[in-house]
């Protein structure tokens, strides 16, 4: 990347200037759907980006989730595709593609792209695994698709058995990066590059919370002179979230959980633990307690999931218990609490929990439970707050166990 061509650009989310989406030449029917979704003025990284996205320049951007970063980047790939149609288009060949670690996020993603790209004859098509294989390949080998959302274990299934073709991409998006890190994708995804157009003929678009040395060295590899845009947050946790510690016994934590669910009825509440079988069991005790709750984590199948997420959204069950893999992808308004179970031992990963309330500009509040085994992670959640964590001991009345 060179460092010369390089363009760096530092918003606050504090900016008092606000752009409108009207000042962009966008195409009429895109800015119709804009307008449908209720978006009128951009958030920072929408209003950094956009300028040189549209104007056709890779773009490395660090923000956080629910800055409005998907939005940003399906503008830039809706606009592209309606400014320069093309007449020849086979099934199986995709103009843009996006790439998402986990089957949440990239199904949230294509239901954003389906809102925003509504009226304009556009196609997405979403390729997750836990999902019907046969019915995502009879729509591969029937049309072309416009927008193509994945993960790239499927993706790179679908590539092997050559029901997918990138050699014709215009756009790449990679969603989280420092998250497919993380997870170990980046010999998939890399496989994925290998089948499309190669960088400098297609836009790239490389979205991280974070610009560690392996992410920067992914830019390098994947994209031409990119655009930098960082959005740096006034505070790293939004201020309409009540952040709460509770300092109880591991013995307390699960009387704790019940007695907060029973006070807040008609809640929704998120539990996060950090492992599997822990969320496997909460939810069993949870059901047992007579409470509505559901489970999200890697190992429920995608057709459950999807259905448990619709139940959390329409209000049919108060609680969904997650852990972080799952629970990233989670964008539903009107989450009144995040309760944290277990501490997260990545700090961002605390910021990506309590992110799932106070969203759309409502408030919040986050309960953390610390106990014997996971307090001593609290300095470094504190530090990356760049804020001390108030600890109080929970009210007597939530820990009875009746």
């Amino acid at each position: 990347m060179s460092s010369e061509t390089e363009q760096v650009v530092v918003e606050q989310e504090s900016a008092e200037v606000k752009v409108r989406f009207t000042e962009f030449t966008l195409p009429a029917a895109l800015q119709s759907a804009i307008q449908k979704t209720g978006f009128e003025y951009c958030t920072p990284i929408q209003a950094a980006s956009l300028p040189h996205t549209l104007d056709g320049h890779d773009l490395l951007g660090k923000a956080q989730t629910g800055t409005g970063k998907t939005a940003a980047f399906l503008v830039t790939i809706i606009a592209g595709l309606l400014d320069n149609p093309i007449e020849e288009h086979y099934a199986g060949e995709t103009r843009s593609l996006i790439l998402a670690p986990t089957r949440e996020l990239a199904m949230q993603i294509a239901k954003d792209a389906e809102q925003l790209s509504r009226g304009t004859g556009l196609t997405v098509l979403t390729l997750v695994g836990g999902v019907d294989y046969e019915k995502q390949q009879s729509m591969l080998e029937r049309a072309s698709i416009d927008i193509l959302v994945a993960t790239p274990g499927r993706l790179q299934d679908f590539l092997g058995k050559r029901k997918v073709y990138l050699d014709q991409l215009e756009v790449l998006v990679i969603d989280e990066a420092d998250r497919m890190l993380d997870m170990g994708f980046i010999p998939q995804v890399r496989r994925i590059l290998q089948a499309s157009t190669k960088k400098g003929y297609r836009q790239t678009l490389l979205f991280s919370a974070t610009f560690s040395q392996d992410v920067m060295q992914l830019v390098e590899q994947w994209t031409s002179d990119p655009v930098k845009i960082e959005i740096e947050p006034d505070s790293i946790a939004a201020d309409n979230i009540d952040q709460r510690v509770y300092l109880v016994t591991k013995h307390d934590k699960f009387p704790l959980l019940c007695n907060l669910i029973k006070k807040n009825e008609g809640e929704r509440i998120i539990v996060f633990a950090n492992r599997r079988d822990t969320v496997r069991t909460l939810e069993a005790k949870l059901k047992k307690k007579g409470l509505s709750c559901g489970m999200l984590s890697g190992e429920v199948q995608q057709s459950k999931r999807v259905k448990v997420l619709e139940a959390f959204r329409s209000g049919n069950i108060q609680v969904l218990v997650a852990t972080d893999v799952a629970g990233r992808g989670i964008h539903i308004d009107d989450i009144s609490y995040v309760v944290n179970y277990t501490l997260p031992e990545d700090p961002e990963d605390y910021i990506h929990r309590i992110g799932r309330t106070g969203r759309a500009g409502s408030n919040g509040s986050s309960i953390s439970f610390a106990c014997e085994d996971d307090s001593f992670l609290l300095p470094e959640i504190e530090q990356l707050l760049g804020d001390k964590l108030e600890c109080e001991h929970p009210p007597a009345e939530l820990l009875s166990n009746s």
